[in-house]
C-alpha cells in the first residue's frame, strides 16, 4: 500500500458515520442545553466585538475574535466548499450551513472552558489556554491521571496536526492558485510563504493578532463584495441556486439522490474543516482574549462561526453555482466519472478546488477572476497557517511549561517553528489529494478527542452561561468567580476575583 493509499485508508476510517453523527448530534445537544444561545445572544455576540480592550497579557474581544477567524477563514472556505460541492453535490452547502448553525453551540462550550481554564505564560506573560488545558484542569479533582493523560493526548495530536498536517492544505491552496493566475511555479510561491511566515511567528501571538486584526476583515469584506457582484449580475440565478442546493440536499432531484449520503458527509465534514466547530481550535484564541467573564467570549466565538460559514462559504457557493462553473464527481475522487456537470461548461479536467471559483469569478468580471482568488487566497491562507502555528506553539508551551530549563524550552520552539516552515514549503510543492487528505486527518482527530471530552466537561460552560445570564438581568457587567459557581482549579480567575476584593477593601474600583 503506497503513503497516498495509507492517508485515504485513515481519513475514510476517521471521517466515517460515527464522527459525521457525533459532530451534528452534539451541535443539537448544546443547542437544546444552551437555549439555542446561536439566536437567543446574537445581540451580545455583536456587543462583545464593541466592547473590551487589549490589555499587557491579552488581547482584546474583537483581535482574539480575529485571530479565531483566521484560522477558520482559509483555502476551507473557497477550495473546500468547491470540493464539497464536486463530491458531495451542490446539496453539501446546506449541511454546511446545518454544521455552521449547530456548531455554534459547540464552540460557545468550548471557548467558554477555554477562557475559564486559561494560565499565564511565564515567558511572555501572555494567556494561553485551549482543550488539553481544561482536558487537565476541570475532573482533576475526580480523575486526575486520566484527565492529565488525555490533555496530554489531546496537545501530542494538536501539535502535529497544527505544524505537520493541517498547513499544507493552506500553502498548496495558495501555490495552485497562483500558478492558475500567473503561472508561477509552486516552488517560487513555497519560499514567500516561508519568508513571510517566519517574520510574523516569531514575533509572539501579540504580533500574530494585530497582523490579524488588519488582513482577516479586509480581505473578507472584500470577498463578500465581490459576491454580492456576482449576486446582482446574476440575481436572476437565485431561485435556481437555491432551489438546487435544498433540492439536492434531499435528494429530492434523482442525479443527486444516490449520493444524499455524501452530501451530508462532505457538508458536515467541509464545514467543520472551514468553521473549526467542535475541533477545539477555537478555544486557543478565546482564551487569549481579556474579558471580564468567559461567556463574553464564548459569544464573540460562535459569531465567527457564522462569520466563517453563513457569510464567506456562502458566498463561494454562489460564485460557483450561480455560474454554473463546477462538476460532481463519483467515487468521491478526482479524476472519476462526472455524474452532474454545471450549465457553466466548465471543463471535468479541472481539478475541484480554487481553480472552480477563479473560473466562475472570470465569467462575470474577464480576466480578473483568477487574480483575485489568487490574492484573497493567499491573504486567507497565510494567516491561517499564522494561526496554526499559534495553536500548535500553545499546546507545546502547555506540555514544557513545567519545565525547570526555560532555555530548553525555548529551543524546543525553535524546532516547532522550523517544523511548521518545512510543512508550508512541502505542501505547497505536493499534490492537492495528499495535502487534503492530510489536513482531514489532523481536524477529525481533533475532532474526536474535543468533542469527546467537552461532552463530559460541560458543566462549568453551562455555569457560566446560567451566572451570565442573572446578572445581565439584574442590569450588571458580568464578573465572573468560579468559586461561586462551584467551578474548581480555574486559578486565574480565582487571583482576579481575589485582585478585585483586595482593590475594593481599598477603596478602588474594579475593573470593568
Amino acid at each position: 500500500m503506497s503513503f497516498d493509499d495509507r492517508i485515504v485508508a485513515t481519513n475514510e476510517l476517521i471521517w466515517s458515520i460515527p464522527l459525521i453523527a457525533l459532530c451534528l448530534l452534539a451541535g443539537l445537544y448544546f443547542s437544546v442545553r444552551t437555549g439555542f444561545l446561536q439566536v437567543r445572544h446574537i445581540p451580545d455576540m455583536l456587543n462583545q466585538l464593541r466592547s473590551g480592550k487589549e490589555s499587557e497579557n491579552g488581547t482584546s474581544s474583537f483581535q482574539s475574535l480575529m485571530m479565531s477567524l483566521a484560522g477558520r477563514v482559509g483555502m476551507g472556505n473557497i477550495g473546500g466548499v468547491a470540493t464539497a460541492i464536486a463530491f458531495g453535490g451542490p446539496g453539501a452547502v446546506f449541511w454546511m450551513w446545518t454544521s455552521a448553525f449547530l456548531g455554534a453551540a459547540t464552540s460557545f462550550v468550548e471557548s467558554t472552558l477555554g477562557q475559564i481554564y486559561k494560565e499565564k505564560d511565564p515567558d511572555s506573560g501572555e494567556y494561553r489556554g485551549g482543550p488539553a488545558y481544561y482536558f487537565e484542569k476541570a475532573y482533576r479533582h475526580k480523575a486526575r491521571g486520566l484527565s492529565l493523560v488525555y490533555a496530554i493526548i489531546f496537545a501530542v495530536v494538536t501539535i502535529f496536526a497544527m505544524s505537520f498536517f493541517l498547513p499544507g492544505v493552506q500553502a498548496n491552496g495558495v501555490a495552485s492558485a497562483i500558478d492558475n493566475a500567473w503561472g508561477i511555479p509552486a516552488w517560487v510561491t513555497a519560499i514567500g510563504l516561508v519568508i513571510l511566515l517566519a517574520f510574523i511567528v516569531i514575533g509572539g501571538v501579540k504580533r500574530i493578532a494585530h497582523f490579524a486584526v488588519i488582513a482577516v476583515p479586509t480581505m473578507a469584506l472584500l470577498y463578500i463584495l465581490i459576491a454580492l457582484v456576482v449576486f446582482v449580475v446574476n440575481f436572476t440565478e437565485i431561485p435556481a441556486v437555491f432551489g438546487l442546493i435544498f433540492g439536492s440536499a434531499f435528494g429530492a432531484q434523482p442525479v443527486f439522490g444516490a449520493i444524499l449520503g455524501l452530501a451530508v458527509k462532505w457538508g458536515v465534514q467541509r464545514g467543520i474543516y472551514s468553521n473549526e466547530a467542535g475541533q477545539g481550535t477555537g478555544p486557543h484564541a478565546a482564551a487569549a482574549a481579556e474579558v471580564s467573564h468567559p461567556a463574553k467570549q464564548g459569544f464573540a466565538q460562535s459569531f465567527a462561526v457564522y462569520v466563517d460559514t453563513l457569510l464567506v462559504c456562502s458566498a463561494t457557493a454562489f460564485i460557483i453555482l450561480s455560474t454554473g462553473m463546477f462538476n460532481t464527481f463519483s467515487g468521491e475522487t478526482w479524476p472519476s466519472e462526472a455524474i452532474h456537470e454545471g450549465s457553466g461548461g466548465l471543463s471535468t479536467d479541472v481539478e475541484p478546488g480554487p481553480g472552480y471559483v477563479q473560473q466562475a469569478l472570470d465569467t462575470v468580471v474577464p480576466g480578473a477572476g483568477p487574480t483575485f482568488i489568487a490574492i484573497a487566497l493567499a491573504f486567507f491562507a497565510f494567516t491561517t497557517i499564522v494561526a496554526y502555528y499559534y495553536m500548535a506553539e500553545t499546546n507545546l508551551t502547555y506540555l514544557t511549561r513545567k519545565m525547570t530549563n526555560r532555555l530548553a524550552a525555548r529551543a524546543i520552539r525553535r524546532v516547532l517553528q522550523a517544523l511548521v516552515l518545512v510543512s508550508v514549503a512541502y505542501g505547497a510543492v505536493t499534490t492537492a489529494g495528499a495535502a487534503w487528505g492530510l489536513g482531514d486527518i489532523g481536524v477529525g482527530s481533533m475532532a474526536w478527542l474535543n468533542i469527546v471530552g467537552i461532552l463530559f466537561l460541560q458543566g462549568p460552560a453551562l455555569k457560566a452561561l446560567k451566572d451570565y445570564r442573572e446578572q445581565k438581568k439584574q442590569g450588571l457587567d458580568p464578573q465572573f468567580d468560579p468559586r461561586r459557581l462551584g467551578i474548581e482549579n480555574a486559578t486565574f480567575w480565582e487571583d482576579r476575583a481575589d485582585h478585585e476584593l483586595e482593590g475594593v477593601a481599598a477603596g478602588e474600583r474594579p475593573e470593568k
